[in-house]
């Protein structure tokens, strides 16, 4: 078995070992079923949701919202981040608005973005794609300025046209950062995600939580829960091999 093959065994056992032990816990009494059911119990709770159609809804309406608004504010923030860290003129009127804006929960513009796009998916979408957008301007720009200069007195040098040295220099050695970026946008734009379906929703994952915890249905509530951690994992699992794809040359096949 190759390194890469272990990696990703470990990758699918460890959940599966959790489990485990909180079923093996549940049944010693350890965990107070009533606040904190078994995983049968909730497994059972999940195939009753998925019967009726509502868990393949809620879960299509999140992920329909959480790619749009993760394409809708990575591509601009990626764009933006290699023209900031290529041209200092416009890192310098730009970085002081990001700096700025960034550390404002994105949580909290929700209002504004319920009063200027309605009470629709728009809004949930754009809460997404801001969460998105400054995470990675600052990525890509770190990305790009920490690319080392004697790359560009080369190419200069050899008179090697734009074109080709974004392709072979700039947006390889920017990759790297770029992604690590995106990994911690998806995680934060997916959080985002959930809690503005909590307040302004009726549909949804967050929408199933909120709704179970209102009515004391635990189960349905865990299922929820358990959702967004799929959906967290396998997510994270698509962008990491999409990684690797794009820049092989950082893991060691061996």
């Amino acid at each position: 078995m190759t390194s890469v093959n272990k990696e990703r065994a470990l990758t699918i056992l460890s959940p599966l070992a959790a489990l485990l032990i909180w079923q093996l816990a549940s049944y010693a009494g350890l965990i107070t079923q009533r606040y904190v059911p078994s995983p049968l119990s909730i497994a059972k709770a999940g195939v009753a949701l998925a019967g009726s159609g509502q868990l393949e809804t809620d879960i299509y309406a999140t992920l329909r919202r959480l790619v749009v608004g993760f394409v809708v504010g990575a591509v601009p923030g990626v764009l933006l981040g290699i023209v900031m860290g290529l041209n200092r003129w416009v890192r310098a009127v730009l970085d002081p608005l990001v700096a700025a804006l960034y550390p404002i929960p994105k949580i909290a513009v929700l209002p504004l973005l319920m009063l200027l796009f309605g009470l629709g998916d728009t809004s949930r979408v754009a809460v997404v794609a801001i969460s998105v957008l400054f995470l990675t301007i600052i990525n890509t720009t770190v990305g790009v300025m920490q690319l080392d200069r004697i790359y560009f007195d080369v190419a200069r040098n050899y008179g090697t046209p734009w074109p080709r040295l974004f392709l072979r220099v700039i947006l390889p050695g920017t990759l790297p950062t770029v992604f690590a970026g995106l990994r911690i946008s998806l995680g934060v734009s997916l959080v985002v995600l959930v809690s503005a379906e909590f307040v302004a929703g009726r549909s949804g994952v967050g929408y199933l939580i909120w709704s179970s915890w209102e009515t004391l249905m635990v189960e349905n509530m865990f299922v929820g829960i358990i959702v967004v951690t799929i959906l967290g994992v396998l997510s994270t699992f698509l962008l990491h091999e999409l990684e690797r794809r794009l820049i092989p040359w950082r893991y060691d096949e061996r």
